[in-house]
């Protein structure tokens, strides 16, 4: 039996990256998913690829009709709703507070926390009338320490992880577990360069880590699945760190010692 056998599930964000790792291990263990991204060829050539357990659906999380026509889609082409990663997310190049005008700052509370909101709000009745589910909020690292020049991003992740709480301790009566997952730097477009003002940064990130690499968006997609499947069942509320060691405490290589 697949671990996610019978589960519908609407993951925002899944276009590419971690969210379509997400989608494609999703499909592979049973479940039924909607690709939602605002990314239209790159969310369609997914769903196609993934065959008849998968829908795409254009998808700005920051808009609430956009959230209540995925939830919509979900329902009518599957049946109903019982699970939610709210994956989709932003992280402008580094810049320090002083330099952060507030346009910029909002853009990222608005896409990252104001958009896991929506979503979290938009798929309470499926999942309340559907008997219960299990909602994933991807937060960050970031969402667990500070990093220099990532004020909006940390700030939004912080927040998610506040949310995720609230969300649990409001719905946990309802059959709806809710917990955020924390990954370090994993190897997506979000460290490409242009992302970081033309710096290789990835190098540098993966020596920083006590494992020496960077994680591969599978190795999230298996812990958003554990906590998607019945297997996480007394888990809500919750923090899941996936960082490489990062959190552990300073990492000093051993051939410094």
């Amino acid at each position: 039996m697949a671990r996610l056998d019978g589960k519908i599930a609407l993951i925002s964000g899944a276009a590419r990256g971690q969210g379509a790792a997400e989608a494609r291990l999703f499909v592979a263990e049973g479940a039924q998913v909607v690709v939602g991204d605002l990314l239209e060829e790159p969310g369609h050539a997914l769903a196609e690829e993934l065959g008849s357990a998968a829908r795409f659906v254009a998808l700005d999380v920051t808009q609430e009709e956009a959230w209540a026509a995925a939830v919509a889609l979900a329902e009518h082409e599957f049946g109903g709703l019982n699970v939610l990663v709210s994956n989709a997310g932003i992280s402008p190049p580094p810049t320090p507070i002083t330099a952060t005008t507030l346009d910029e700052y909002v853009r990222v509370i608005t896409v990252n926390q104001v958009g896991t909101f929506l979503g979290v709000r938009a798929v309470i009745p499926p999942m309340v009338a559907g008997g219960g589910g299990s909602i994933v909020v991807i937060s960050s690292a970031g969402g667990i320490e500070g990093t220099w020049g990532f004020a909006p991003y940390v700030s939004s992740k912080f927040a998610v992880r506040g949310l995720t709480k609230v969300a649990a301790l409001e719905l946990a009566r309802q059959g709806i577990r809710v917990n955020s997952v924390h990954p370090g730097p994993i190897d997506t477009a979000m460290l490409d360069p242009d992302a970081w003002h033309g710096h290789n940064v990835r190098p540098t990130m993966a020596a920083a880590m006590p494992l020496g690499r960077l994680g591969q968006p599978a190795e999230i997609a298996e812990l958003v699945l554990f906590l998607a499947s019945d297997a996480s069942s007394y888990s809500t509320g919750s923090e899941f760190v996936a960082d490489g060691g990062h959190l552990a405490g300073p990492f000093v290589p051993t051939a410094w010692h």
